[in-house]
């Protein structure tokens, strides 16, 4: 009755029913409303995002503001999970022209990038008419899952697609990946398991937290940038400088480019070649060796191979570690300072200084980024930067570290199970072209493979997940573009994305995915947020536009294509599976809020009970009662299996394919003054990690390439050479590839060293010149010898002005 009055009222006050409607409908559609999301690339970090929308469309994004800007994890407190200028601009990927709004299916040859749409029905009908003839006819090994990290969501990401492709028989089961390969896989013969989540075990792990640097008199570090690579809220930079700043801790950085983490602060950076880093560390521990600046207790107890005392039984004499520095093993050359210099380009006397810095300071933390690593030599790079807390016993005591980068606590959250694969079989994942191409041909001794001695189908099926690494991350481009266009190698190409990539142009069937703030899930806390933990709510702020299908969903239709969708489901929706891994994570925490009331606050903080951050603490403690994960327990720094496997292994030609025993220097071809090359290209070339880009995600995002447009650096004494000055357009060129992109001059990178931010998105002109400054289109498809990997960083390149 009372409803009934007031509309008779209003009536007679003459405004209609149906006027008042729309005006409070057209009211409600005017407000804004805000939604929970957040940025889950592979940066190591994901960031709360706060979307705000109005009339179905985004118009700002905002981020974490809970607790105080002040708070730090030094001080015992969890930091707000601010975004970086890369999730703030998520509106521009979200509304980019490259934003796929359809199925379509290749027209034009493979790479032209023509394609029709047509209809979920038939995509999903003939991709899974073409799955199940590739496994009748090739098996489930010739089926691909191309490595990516595009989604790092809990539910609707790759997990899914794993999750599907494991019901239905599995894939090839590749290993390692494009970022630290060659650590991943070297580690394990000095400390047992490479582990990317810290120290959770104590007694293994990859390295201390950032938060140790506080306990720490000395920081060193090699080729480490957080202030870039872990530069939000969720990463490790807030960590490293307010631990460097809480006891004024003393900083010195190792690296061939003045970067933004030593930029402008009270810190000491020592320039080097690239490649090199390994030969600096023979000299430092030539001078802590005669100037008796070794903990030799710590070397006996908790090391095998140090000296002609420690070495294995079946080890030849003079094979110590000792014994190679001082020249008084087979090749007889003493790693000294004035050796070093001439390789390194540091002058003698100042590796000395560092040396005694190192030997002489206590606690001393001393670390690596990713960089040394990604190059032909990479294996004994990273081991041989272990060496430095290894001689000077600086392992498993507060303020200390591994040598590895800096360690992460990781959380305890769920996610999507993706089940068990049944292949068995795999390869290390920078090899895939040669799977494509000539599977039989790699076997456990000259590829690394694993789970047979050889492999035994040529890869025929590529499914590939929110992946730019089928062209534009992977090695050699102009070498890889041909294996990609015969379309009697790979037989079918899948592509499931949210933007046109260039992997996407080489795809037969382009499927269009959600963007995260278009449907609902979870996000936690990755391998770079050091020493605390979060989870996300990630909340549907508007519908997708066009004809845009969750990852989810897209293998949920395919699963019932393949008489497995109850499997895939176990009856629960998307957002049935987004609440039960919200509750099975709940169940391991049960102090988070419930499903419901989570949905309000959209994040929760938490720090693991119990861990200090300190990597092999308990080893250090007790090397008897925790042993590492290699075969004598001990850190071996000579190790038996590598010298096993350098009399058997079948390596390729080549300067630097070696494998030794000991963490050692290794000159490699593509290097300058080690390499005939060098006449002809006489500049070093490597890509680094740059602020507007988490690999190839966000290069199509117009405010990021403003702020951060992709350049050449380059050192004055370089740019002199060429006639060459800032904004100056420039051919970068060798052997297998060219592109073209202005040149910086700095001073903040080395003589005879050029460098690009990489990730740019791959754009040849009818010539084969890439337009796009993809970086690969110069790196080559020869992998490292122990690991397998991508040696992206080991490039000779010439530079000259480029003129239409």
């Amino acid at each position: 009755m009372a409803g009934s009055a007031g509309t008779a009222m209003l009536a007679f006050m003459g405004f209609p029913l149906t006027t008042l409607a729309k005006a409070v409908q057209a009211a409600a559609e005017d407000l804004e409303t805000m939604t929970w999301s957040g940025c889950a690339v592979n940066c190591g970090s994901r960031c709360q995002l706060k979307v705000f929308s109005k009339n179905g469309r985004i118009i700002r994004i905002e981020t974490d503001d809970t607790g105080r800007p002040e708070d730090t994890v030094v001080d015992g407190a969890c930091p707000q999970v601010r975004a970086c200028q890369r999730g703030r601009s998520m509106r521009q990927r979200i509304y980019a022209p490259e934003r796929l709004k359809y199925p379509m299916k290749r027209v034009g040859k493979r790479g032209e990038g023509k394609f029709e749409r047509i209809s979920w029905e038939q995509a999903l009908d003939e991709i899974a008419a073409r799955l199940k003839k590739t496994i009748a006819e090739h098996t489930n090994e010739a089926v691909m899952i191309m490595h990516g990290s595009g989604n790092q969501a809990l539910v609707n990401s790759s997990a899914s697609t794993y999750r599907f492709f494991n019901l239905v028989g599995g894939s090839v089961a590749w290993y390692s990946d494009y970022s630290a390969a060659c650590i991943q896989n070297a580690w394990p013969y000095l400390y047992g398991q490479f582990d990317y989540g810290g120290v959770r075990s104590k007694a293994n792990g990859q390295g201390s937290y950032f938060s140790q640097v506080a306990n720490a008199k000395l920081y060193v570090t090699f080729g480490n940038n957080p202030a870039v690579t872990r530069a939000s809220g969720g990463g490790q930079s807030w960590e490293a400088f307010s631990a460097l700043r809480k006891n004024g801790t003393e900083f010195i950085l190792i690296d061939p480019i003045c970067s933004d983490t030593i930029a402008g602060r009270e810190a000491t950076w020592i320039p080097i070649r690239p490649g090199t880093d390994a030969a600096l560390v023979e000299a430092i521990a030539y001078v802590l060796i005669t100037e008796n600046l070794v903990d030799t207790e710590f070397l006996r107890t908790y090391c095998v191979g140090y000296d002609e005392e420690t070495l294995p039984a079946s080890a030849p004499k003079g094979s110590s570690y000792k014994s190679y520095i001082l020249g008084q093993g087979p090749d007889g050359t003493p790693k000294t300072p004035e050796r070093a210099a001439r390789i390194t380009q540091i002058p003698a006397e100042r590796i000395v200084w560092l040396a005694r810095k190192i030997g002489n300071t206590k606690p001393c933390f001393i670390s690596q980024g990713w960089a040394p690593q990604r190059r032909m030599n990479g294996e004994t790079q990273s081991t041989s930067i272990a060496m430095l807390p290894i001689l000077t016993g600086q392992i498993g005591l507060p303020g200390t570290n591994s040598g590895a980068r800096e360690g992460d606590s990781y959380g305890l959250e769920s996610g999507l199970p993706t089940g068990t694969n049944p292949v068995t079989v795999g390869f290390p994942i920078f090899l895939w072209p040669r799977a494509v191409v000539d599977a039989k041909s790699l076997t456990a001794k000259n590829a690394a493979i694993r789970g047979a001695e050889a492999l035994r189908h040529n890869i025929k099926f590529i499914w590939n997940t929110q992946s730019n690494t089928l062209i534009n991350q992977h090695g050699g481009i102009n070498q890889l573009r041909p294996i990609l266009e015969d379309e009697s190698l790979v037989e079918t190409i899948v592509a499931v994305d949210t933007q046109m990539t260039p992997s996407c142009r080489f795809a037969d069937y382009v499927l269009p995915d959600v963007c995260h703030q278009e449907s609902v899930d979870l996000m936690a806390d990755s391998y770079a947020v050091g020493d605390w933990n979060y989870v996300l709510m990630s909340q549907k702020a508007i519908d997708p536009e066009w004809e845009q299908r969750p990852n989810w969903e897209i293998m949920r239709e395919l699963a019932k294509r393949f008489g497995v969708e109850e499997k895939f489901t176990e009856g629960l929706t998307l957002e049935g599976w987004v609440r039960r891994v919200y509750e099975e994570t709940r169940a391991k925490l049960p102090e988070m809020p419930t499903y419901e009331d989570f949905q309000k606050v959209g994040i929760y903080k938490y720090r693991m009970e119990g861990d200090s951050g300190i990597v092999m603490e308990d080893f250090r403690r007790d090397p008897a009662k925790f042993p590492l994960s290699t075969p004598s327990g001990k850190i071996e720094i000579y190790s038996e299996r590598l010298a096993k496997m350098a009399a058997e292994w079948e390596l390729p030609e080549g300067k630097g394919q070696e494998i030794h025993p000991i963490p050692r220097y290794v000159a490699t071809d593509e290097m300058l003054l080690e390499d005939e090359k060098s006449r002809i290209y006489p500049l070093e070339a490597f890509g680094y990690h740059g602020p507007g880009r988490t690999h190839s995600t966000y290069h199509n995002v117009p405010w990021l390439r403003e702020v951060h447009p992709d350049v050449v650096l380059m050192n004055p004494v370089d740019a002199k050479a060429r006639g060459l000055t800032t904004g100056m357009r420039v051919k970068v060129f060798n052997d297998r590839g060219a592109l073209v992109l202005p040149v910086k001059v700095t001073n903040r990178i080395i003589p005879h060293l050029v460098a690009f931010p990489q990730g740019a998105w791959y754009k040849p002109d009818a010539s084969g010149l890439d337009r796009g400054g993809c970086f690969n289109v110069l790196t080559q498809l020869k992998p490292s010898p122990l690991a397998k990997a991508n040696p992206s960083h080991t490039n000779l390149v010439q530079v000259e002005r480029f003129t239409e």
